[in-house]
């Protein structure tokens, strides 16, 4: 089994696959809407879908959510036809960097928690195609608060993500891509914990279980653990910001 695999065997489990809640992902639609009434959304890195079911629920449109991991796919795909929205979300294994659709197909595209692995920038640039005139991107983001930061976290996230920017700097990408920035707010720190942290503690006696108490797997869960304590320490100096963007 691959570090990916792996990786992604360990996230299936959990309740969400990077930081967020309902409430946010419905805060940030509420921003869409005063521009659009979205009928065709695009849900780029959708993992096992909860924020795909949110829009479901919150929206009259048709949602195409796709990921390059079919197990996620598989998991949402169970949800979906356990709530009764196999007519409005529709499913598709693909790359976030080969989308297979026809240029200006949607009015919204949302992405949570996924854009890093393709880079901000490069992302935005290379999605807006898909967009109609007028349409709107809701991403989130993770992104630092302030210009300066502790070296311990400033040299983490310099290796695990470079990209990784603050807000003011993520709004210029925004604008340079010849978007205009509609709105933009920080997740709260319950999106971290009682949403993303503390449903993976409850998985992970299970996923080491699975994996015999690998090596691989105990490396795993302890970068997730040291993940965990590096917010805890300091998420004064970052987290998770969604932007709103109109093309």
């Amino acid at each position: 089994m691959t570090d990916f695999e792996l990786l992604v065997d360990f996230y299936k489990d959990n309740q969400r696959q990077g930081p967020g809640s309902q409430a946010t992902t419905l805060h940030a639609l509420e921003h869409v809407k005063s521009y659009v009434e979205p009928q065709k959304i695009l849900d780029i890195g959708c993992g096992a879908g909860a924020q795909t079911l949110d829009l479901a629920e919150a929206t009259k449109a048709e949602i195409t959510a796709v990921d390059i991991f079919p197990v996620f796919l598989d998991l949402l795909n169970k949800k979906v036809k356990k709530q009764k929205f196999q007519k409005r979300i529709t499913t598709m294994e693909a790359s976030m960097e080969k989308l297979p659709f026809e240029k200006e197909s949607f009015d919204l595209i949302w992405s949570e928690g996924a854009i890093y692995l393709m880079g901000f920038k490069e992302g935005i640039e290379y999605w807006k195609q898909f967009l109609k005139p007028g349409g709107m991107m809701a991403i989130s983001e993770i992104s630092y608060f302030t210009q300066t930061r502790p070296k311990e976290i400033d040299a983490y996230w310099k290796e695990s993500y470079p990209q990784m920017n603050t807000i003011s700097a993520k709004i210029s990408d925004i604008e340079a891509a010849g978007f205009a920035p509609v709105a933009h707010f920080v997740l709260p720190e319950a999106c971290w914990v009682k949403h993303y942290y503390e449903p993976m503690a409850k998985i992970t006696g299970p996923f080491l279980q699975r994996h015999n108490n690998s090596s691989e797997a105990i490396k795993l869960v302890e970068e997730e653990k040291n993940e965990m304590e590096l917010y805890q320490k300091y998420k004064a100096f970052y987290g998770y910001a969604f932007y709103i963007f109109r093309k």
